[in-house]
């Protein structure tokens, strides 16, 4: 009996992760933008595109680890984390891009966001955005 009530308990977690690990993707105010395609999205994230279509120079901010990195990485992005740093060294190394500002929490994320012109980032859906905007994700 013991054993039917962990495994159901074990059950709700593993389906409710998913839900705890939603993302928001952040915005410093100076953005023009309110919304953003997940293509432009992937790539400002992979150092293809500097700006957004509406003309906005964006800085794409990661986060360092977490349920929200490893959600944004695997919805929006299609890399893990070993393949994304990968991917920026080699544009170090070719002189064609640099790597991109990471931080520990959604607080540092909105904290640097908020105070940068174009930074674009991501957080955990339920984090506080104070002087940020949030951008959907069309």
């Amino acid at each position: 009996m013991k054993l039917r009530i962990a495994k159901s308990i074990m059950l709700v977690v593993a389906l409710a992760l998913p839900v705890w690990a939603e993302v928001a993707v952040v915005a410093n105010p100076s953005v023009g933008a309110s919304e953003i395609s997940a293509d432009e999205l992937k790539r400002v994230f992979l150092g293809a595109k500097s700006s957004l279509s509406d003309g906005s120079a964006v800085e794409p901010v990661l986060m360092q680890s977490g349920a929200a990195h490893e959600s944004f990485l695997k919805e929006y992005v299609g890399k893990t984390d070993a393949a994304l740093r990968n991917h920026f060294k080699s544009l170090v190394f070719t002189g064609k891009g640099s790597m991109p500002k990471s931080f520990a929490s959604d607080a540092d994320v909105v904290a640097y966001v908020a105070k940068t012109k174009g930074a674009i980032g991501y957080v955990g859906n339920a984090a506080a955005a104070a002087g940020v905007k949030r951008l959907a994700v069309k």
